[in-house]
């Protein structure tokens, strides 16, 4: 077996073979990989030794001796393998790249895993924000505190009295006695604006400080801004982390005209190094007519356009809450909790959109030929949307538009039928299963989590579902929220096993290695429309790939969470090498 510097040096290694008589230079790969593990995960998933790449793309799979043989003297580089083991470029299915790339550019963020942390954070924050003016914590999800419960109003007025602070998570938020008296949240206080949130209340009637779905209300804190130029510095970097954790293309769920146009940028000065789909937002709130024109100015867009890229598959919206914060939309009540702040016994989750409006917005969306997804997290939310889809089939054939699910967390029998019948695409985040099953747990029990990401079973009935973090904030794959290593997603799905968890998650949905594989790229390719193009190593397709520092399909399965990158190629181009330790 070669180290890791032996390695290293055996891939820049590059030299020519004598030359074989009579062959066409323009005929000759530009490149070979010779001697490894080449995991093909094409349909029969064939594992090979090498492969040939010319022009960006692969132009053969086989053997070494097959592959050695395409090579021609002064124009073939040989790249040794050495044993280790290829796959094809890895894809996330959702990604928040631009806000997670600058979320830090004020100042650093610190882990926060108990009750405590949030508070220390906060108090540290009182010494450097002037009195009077926001302190906010984003995305701590209260399923991933020690205590898995919100801190109290009493406790962020004890450390920031003379601040207003926001602790911000999802669609949801819990504010001190300044932040309801800034936000003018009194026991009268009511929406207004057709949208959907509420505010918790206590015993007497008055706001105890969470206030669900109600975020476009509360001002944010004053931070120093990027600007476009630090945008797009930031999302370069953020971009090479991708392809240092094996990722060669991402799907942006909930893309901004803004975010667009940093994208676009780098595309245009060919400083793209992860191919980028693109699912555009809209605005759920206002008159329905405005909504429908947002819709068809996102359908005019020019990255409609097929694109190696950077190209606009559709759009999103978020239908219900988060899971991880109390307001899902379930088919049955949550049940009582008062870590999630929840005391009403009929409470269900919050749904955003009425049915009514969906299915416009959703007839429209199919109007133009363009993907619909929607953040649907509960079973309630994934029927809502599922009820939606069956309603405009039957105007607008919708299978061949891959109508999606996005995180399609608590599923029934019944959903997963009629996804797979409808050929939606799923797009699901098993970090969410290790992170935040066990106060999933302790929350609705054991048994109701039977179909809480169901992929074995979503896999037997036909359907399709890809794996995405939902990366949102800070760069790093590890210490991100939400985490996008993918190695870690994958030992996950075949584990299902949860942080602060003893035993399995309903291990009859667990998956295969090969599925967790085909989890991240095949399936993945295909639901955002680039099977043709990636996903798997077949001539003809583009030339992402990465080299890994150990066998996925042999290693002793805790040690598939540790696997790291070695190489990543996107189009025939090294995109990032791991130094030599």
């Amino acid at each position: 077996m070669f180290s890791r510097r032996g390695f290293a040096a055996l891939l820049l290694l590059s030299f020519t073979i004598p030359g074989l008589a009579g062959r066409a230079a323009e005929a000759a790969p530009d490149a070979v990989f010779l001697g490894g593990k080449v995991v093909t995960v094409d349909a029969d998933f064939r594992v090979r030794e090498a492969l040939a790449v010319r022009d960006g793309k692969i132009v053969a799979v086989g053997s070494t001796a097959e592959i050695r043989a395409l090579a021609q003297a002064g124009r073939t580089q040989v790249h040794e393998l050495g044993g280790r083991t290829v796959l094809p470029g890895l894809i996330d299915s959702h990604v928040h790249a631009p806000a997670a790339a600058v979320f830090e550019f004020d100042h650093e963020i610190p882990a926060m895993e108990t009750i405590q942390d949030v508070l220390d954070y906060i108090a540290a924050r009182t010494r450097i924000v002037p009195e009077g003016e926001w302190i906010q914590t984003q995305q701590v999800f209260i399923t991933r505190l020690r205590e898995a419960r919100y801190p109290t109003r009493a406790e962020l007025d004890a450390v920031a009295p003379r601040h207003p602070v926001n602790f911000r998570t999802g669609p949801d938020n819990m504010l001190n006695t300044l932040g309801l008296k800034k936000c003018g949240f009194d026991r009268a206080w009511q929406v207004t604006d057709g949208g959907p949130g509420y505010l918790e209340k206590d015993a007497a009637g008055d706001p105890n400080g969470l206030a669900r779905g109600l975020g476009r209300f509360i001002p944010g804190p004053k931070l120093r801004k990027p600007t476009p130029a630090d945008h797009e510095a930031r999302l370069r970097a953020l971009l090479l982390d991708y392809n240092r954790s094996g990722f060669t293309a991402v799907c942006d769920r909930g893309a901004s005209p803004e975010s667009i146009r940093y994208y676009g940028n780098l595309r245009e000065r060919g400083e793209l190094t992860v191919r980028v789909s693109l699912s555009q937002t809209f605005p759920t709130v206002g008159a329905l007519e405005s909504i429908l024109w947002a819709i068809d100015r996102i359908a005019a867009s020019p990255l409609r356009r097929p694109d190696p890229w950077l190209h606009l598959i559709g759009t999103k919206i978020w239908l219900d809450g988060g899971m991880l914060t109390g307001s899902s939309y379930m088919l049955q009540p949550w049940g009582r909790n008062e870590n999630y702040g929840i005391r009403d016994d009929t409470y269900r989750g919050v749904l955003n959109v009425p049915p009514d409006r969906l299915r416009a917005m959703v007839r429209r969306v199919a109007g133009h030929g363009l993907q619909f997804t929607a953040h649907a997290v509960g079973d309630a939310a994934g029927t809502e949307l599922m009820d939606a889809y069956e309603a405009v089939d039957r105007e607008i054939p919708l299978r061949g538009l891959r109508m999606g699910v996005t995180h399609s967390n608590f599923m029934t029998r019944e959903l997963i039928e009629r996804t797979a019948k409808l050929g939606v695409a799923l797009d699901i985040q098993p970090i969410w299963l290790h992170l935040d099953a066990r106060s999933l747990v302790q929350q609705f029990g054991y048994e109701r989590l039977r179909y809480f990401q169901p992929l074995k079973s979503i896999f037997a009935s036909g359907g399709k579902a890809g794996g995405g973090s939902d990366h949102m904030l800070k760069i790093g794959d590890l210490r991100a929220i939400n985490p996008y290593n993918p190695f870690l997603a994958m030992w996950t799905t075949i584990t299902r096993r949860a942080k602060w968890h003893e035993g399995q998650i309903h291990p009859e949905e667990a998956l295969t290695r090969r599925e967790a594989l085909e989890f991240y790229t095949r399936h993945n390719a295909w639901v955002i429309f680039r099977e043709k193009e990636i996903g798997s190593l077949e001539p003809g397709k583009q030339a992402d790939f990465i080299v890994v520092d150990r066998d996925v399909l042999a290693c002793p399965i805790d040690e598939l969470r540790e696997t790291q990158v070695l190489a990543t190629w996107v189009g025939g181009r090294e995109v990032y090498r791991r130094a030599a330790r």
